[in-house]
């Protein structure tokens, strides 16, 4: 069959497949042979990160989708990213009609991977445990609202709210809720390394060189129940240093699978490619590209500096030159297909202009040209980063009100010293922990936030996150949402640049691959098979 490329519709909540994959399914794979996937995403373990897979510490897309094939939650999205289901619950609820109090019965006869029980206990203890250890990731805030967890038996949790949180089921789907054996992870510490044990899918065994995974193996987990059905027995994920060299191990048929993240100019090559080996799938992505400041650094301190930014800054031009189709122009936090997004940066300061950026500095006071320094990371986002911070170094520099140059740092190095304060402007990825507005909003402005950024606006953490939380009808929590929008956009603590498509490419024998990946870049790798290519 010759190649295709598969388009799947970006409506949120409604991402059904319009076409199938190629080839016929298959359950175990061919003669129990491994579907070997390929990523960029990098695996350290370092000082500053001794714990990169404990839930209570990992907060990235590349660790996350680990845990997610490994440590079960008590919801999870289903495969078409609609609302969460019970996973390793039966059933899960509000029991009240403030959305403040939360009951979730297990399944039954729930077992770890190991064969030890699977109790409310252990539910408890996990969640209680991240709430605790409070890991400068942040991860812990997306539990920010729990007041008390509590067990009635084996069988059931039940989550007292300090306040409603209509999102709150959504959270229980992510990896900081995942479910872990007290035996294996301490109370009060993290757990070092890469070992994992969990009651999810597949168990997992890792082949770590000089404290970085660069293989992990994942096996079907015989003791598992719960919502997905996994389609292979085995499943190998391979980390790879760059784009170029994992598109060139699946031209020689080294792995079968290629994944995040793939250079603009291979996904071109793809999509005009006849040669009838790969398929390559387009799929909705709701990641988002940013800027983000310390508000307390000098150089940028005075936000008429910021807004100056946000004025200059093209951004139709950065996407054309970096990413071509393969990205969209982003005028806020919260995407475009996502219920609650508004133009804020738009409606502010409409098309580009040097001479309403001037002005602003003018009346400001502030002294031009402004020297800053942009940092990003070289090896976190994908190959094109670099050249997405030369376009926007020039595109300030033209304007002769900024003096920029940029510094490129590893992720291990990259991520410490953004945590510390150390850059005064910086390139981050937001990949979103579940698909609504208050995950691109409270992440960034509420207390704990993700970026460790001193930026607080009261009118956002006391008044508006919560009332947006009320509303269990996401619409109705627009007029909130667009508040927080507009304050971000007069205030410019972080400056939406891009939204980004997602794509997966996968020799023909490889079925499933429609739903390898969902709108939060998660790896759904139980949806793989192998069948017949044609």
């Amino acid at each position: 069959m010759n190649r295709k490329t598969l388009v799947l519709p970006a409506v949120a909540g409604l991402l059904t497949p319009v076409l199938a994959a190629c080839g016929g399914s298959s359950s175990g794979g061919k003669s129990g042979d491994a579907i070997v996937v390929g990523t960029t995403d990098r695996f350290t373990a370092s000082s500053d990160a001794p714990a990169p897979v404990d839930p209570a510490y990992a907060y990235d897309v590349g660790t996350w989708n680990i845990l997610r094939q490994t440590v079960q939650t008590l919801m999870a999205q289903p495969r078409g990213d609609g609302e969460p289901q019970p996973e390793a619950a039966e059933s899960c609820g509000f029991t009240d009609t403030g959305n403040e109090r939360y009951a979730c019965k297990l399944r039954k006869d729930l077992k770890f991977a190991n064969g030890d029980p699977v109790t409310a206990a252990d539910v408890k203890y996990s969640i209680d445990r991240a709430r605790a250890i409070k890991a400068d990731s942040g991860v812990f805030a997306l539990l920010s609202t729990i007041d008390t967890v509590e067990t009635q038996g084996d069988n059931e949790v039940i989550f007292h709210l300090k306040t409603a949180d209509a999102t709150f089921p959504f959270k229980l789907s992510t990896p900081v809720a995942g479910i872990i054996d007290p035996k294996d992870y301490e109370k009060n510490k993290l757990r070092d390394g890469f070992d994992i044990d969990g009651s999810g899918p597949y168990t997992m065994q890792a082949e770590v060189k000089n404290n970085e995974l660069v293989k992990a193996t994942f096996t079907k987990n015989p003791n598992y129940k719960g919502l997905l059905t996994p389609k292979n027995d085995k499943v190998v994920l391979e980390s790879f240093a760059d784009a170029t060299a994992m598109g060139s191990a699946l031209d020689k048929g080294d792995i079968d699978v290629m994944t995040r993240t793939m250079a603009p100019d291979q996904i071109r090559k793809l999509q005009n490619d006849t040669s009838g080996k790969v398929n390559l799938v387009e799929m909705p992505g709701l990641e988002i590209r940013y800027l983000a400041f310390n508000t307390d650094a000098p150089t940028v301190k005075n936000k008429a500096v910021r807004q100056a930014m946000a004025q200059v800054i093209n951004r139709g031009e950065l996407v054309s030159k970096v990413y071509g189709t393969e990205a969209e122009p982003l005028f806020s936090l919260v995407p475009a297909t996502i219920t609650g997004h508004s133009n804020s940066f738009f409606n502010k300061y409409g098309n580009p202009s040097v001479d309403k950026a001037r002005s602003l500095l003018s009346r400001a006071g502030v002294t031009t040209p402004v020297k800053l320094t942009l940092h990003y990371t070289t090896d976190h986002y994908g190959p094109a980063t670099a050249k997405e911070f030369e376009v926007l170094k020039q595109q300030l520099n033209a304007s002769g009100l900024f003096d920029v140059t940029v510094q490129g740092t590893p992720w291990e190095k990259f991520r410490p010293a953004e945590k510390k304060g150390e850059y005064d402007v910086y390139g981050m990825g937001w990949f979103p922990d579940f698909p609504d507005a208050d995950n691109y909003l409270a992440p960034f402005l509420d207390k704990d936030n993700t970026l460790g950024s001193p930026y607080t606006n009261p009118e956002i953490i006391n008044t508006l996150i919560p009332q947006s939380r009320r509303e269990a009808d996401r619409l109705s929590a627009s007029k909130s949402l667009a508040e927080m929008q507009d304050i971000v956009a007069d205030d410019v603590p972080i400056l939406p640049l891009w939204q980004g498509k997602q794509y997966v490419a996968t020799r023909d024998d490889i079925t499933g691959s429609e739903y390898a990946m969902n709108s939060s870049s998660t790896l759904q790798l139980w949806e793989l098979g192998r069948g017949v290519g044609g």
